[in-house]
C-alpha cells in the first residue's frame, strides 16, 4: 500500500467510475485499475465489486476512505507547510538582540519584516552582549545582534557578521563643542564623561584612546547601555561618545527632547557591531532572510547618519 494506490482509492471512490479517476488524476484506465488492484491485493481484501462499468464500494472500504482521506489530507497540508518554509513565509524564530536596540529598533525591524508572513512565532529576548555570545555559542538562537568582543583563549562556537561604524559625541547643544564639525579625543580632556560599563569593549577602546593622547578620561556616570545617559546629556551634566545606533535612536524617540546634539567623531573611533550565528545549527530560510535583512537594514541606518559603516565576517 502506497500513496498514490491510496490517492487513485479515493478517486474512485468518489467518482466511482475509473475513466472519470483517470481523466481527473490524468492517468490512463488501465492503470487506474492496477493500481486499485494492488492496493487489493496487499491488504489481501476486495474492496469494490464490479457491475458492468461501476465499482460498488463493500463496507470495509468506507473505514479505509476515512483513514486513507486523513493521510492524504495531513499530506496535502505538510507539502504545503513546507512550501511555505522554503520560500521564508512560516515558521519560527528565536533571536535576541543586545539591550540599546532591543527598546525599539530592532523589534520595529522585526515587527515590519514579518508583517505578511502567514505563519509566525517569534521568541525575541534582550540580553547583554555577552549573553548573546552565549547564546549563540551553545546554538540556543537562530540569530543575535550584539557588541563585537573578540574572544581570547577559545574558538568562538558562532559565525560573526562585523559591521563597525564611527561614533558620536553627545552632548548638550549649548555646549561649545556642540559648535565643531568634528570632535578629537583631545577635544574631551577633563570633560565630565558618560559611558559605558569599564568592561565594555568601547570602554576599553576609549581608555586607550584618551592615553595615547594624553588626555582625562573623566568619568562621572557609567551604565550598561547609552539610552539611560540622554537625561544626564540633556540636563548638562556629562558629554558621551556614543555608538551610532543610539543617534538613530534618539532620532525616532527623541528622549533629549531636542536638547541634544551628535558630533561625529574622529575616525579612529569605531563602534563595533556583530550579528552572530550558531556555528552547528543551520539556519532556516525565515531565519535566514530575517537575517539578511537586518544586514541591510542595519548599514541603511548607519549610512543615513553617515557613520560611514564597513562590514566583514569572522568565523
Amino acid at each position: 500500500m502506497n500513496l498514490t494506490q491510496l490517492t487513485v482509492f479515493r478517486e474512485v471512490m468518489e467518482s466511482g467510475s475509473i475513466s472519470q479517476t483517470a481523466k481527473k488524476l490524468g492517468r490512463t484506465q488501465p492503470a487506474i485499475s492496477l493500481a486499485i488492484k494492488n492496493l487489493e491485493k496487499s491488504l489481501d481484501l476486495k474492496l469494490f465489486e464490479r457491475r458492468g462499468r461501476q465499482l460498488v464500494p463493500v463496507p470495509e472500504a468506507r473505514y479505509l476512505l476515512a483513514e486513507s482521506s486523513e493521510i492524504l489530507d495531513r499530506l496535502t497540508t505538510v507539502s504545503g507547510t513546507m512550501k511555505s518554509l522554503r520560500n521564508a513565509q512560516s515558521g519560527s524564530l528565536n533571536v535576541a538582540a543586545m539591550p540599546g536596540p532591543s527598546a525599539f529598533i530592532f523589534p520595529r525591524f522585526i515587527s515590519r519584516t514579518v508583517a505578511e508572513t502567514t505563519d509566525f512565532r517569534i521568541t525575541f529576548s534582550s540580553r547583554s552582549s555577552p549573553q548573546i555570545r552565549e547564546l549563540a555559542s551553545t546554538q540556543s538562537i537562530d540569530f543575535g545582534f550584539a557588541d563585537f568582543d573578540d574572544p581570547i583563549g577559545k574558538t568562538p562556537q558562532y559565525h560573526a557578521e562585523i559591521i563597525d561604524a564611527r561614533c558620536f559625541c553627545a552632548l548638550h547643544r549649548d555646549h561649545p563643542l556642540a559648535r565643531q564639525t568634528v570632535i578629537s579625543v583631545a577635544d574631551l580632556d577633563n570633560q565630565p564623561m558618560g559611558t559605558l560599563h569599564a568592561n565594555h569593549p568601547l570602554s576599553r577602546t576609549l581608555t586607550r584612546a584618551f592615553d595615547q593622547v594624553g588626555a582625562r578620561f573623566n568619568v562621572v556616570n557609567a551604565s550598561q547601555f547609552f539610552l539611560p545617559l540622554m537625561p544626564f546629556i540633556t540636563s548638562g551634566h556629562c558629554l558621551s561618545i556614543v555608538d551610532p545606533l543610539t543617534v538613530v535612536t534618539e532620532r525616532e524617540l527623541k528622549i533629549g527632547r531636542g536638547e541634544i546634539v551628535f558630533v561625529p567623531m574622529e575616525d579612529a573611533i569605531r563602534y563595533e557591531y556583530s550579528i552572530l550565528t550558531p556555528l552547528h545549527r543551520p539556519l532556516s530560510q525565515l531565519a535566514r532572510r530575517i537575517k539578511d535583512s537586518w544586514a541591510s537594514e542595519l548599514m541603511a541606518m548607519l549610512q543615513d547618519v553617515d557613520a560611514a559603516p564597513q562590514s566583514r565576517v569572522k568565523g
